[in-house]
């Protein structure tokens, strides 16, 4: 579902889980949203990160973002992977 434009900051867009099935350091594993978005990942519970709204969004500059989270281990070396989301913005009557 697209997020209306007039979302405030710290509204939930998704919930992210991660899994890794080492132990130790090798299991443990941290979650960044890659480059520079409006959005934030939180940690939740366990290894659940919520991906809120960090600043207000503005359908009529972007109506779509492409954004990529990256979740690392903290294995030496630390082993990582990739996944993308596009969140669409949805219009609101801005008069």
């Amino acid at each position: 579902n697209p997020i209306p434009e007039d979302a405030v900051p710290s509204t939930v867009v998704a919930l992210i889980n991660v899994r890794d099935r080492d132990s130790g350091d090798n299991g443990e594993v941290s979650c960044n949203i890659d480059g520079d978005f409006p959005f934030r990942l939180e940690p939740s519970s366990g290894n659940a990160y919520k991906l809120e709204i960090a600043s207000a969004l503005d359908r009529e500059k972007v109506s779509a973002y492409s954004i990529t989270i990256i979740a690392r281990d903290r294995g030496m070396p630390a082993l990582s992977s990739r996944a993308a989301l596009v969140l669409e913005v949805s219009d609101v009557n801005d008069n």
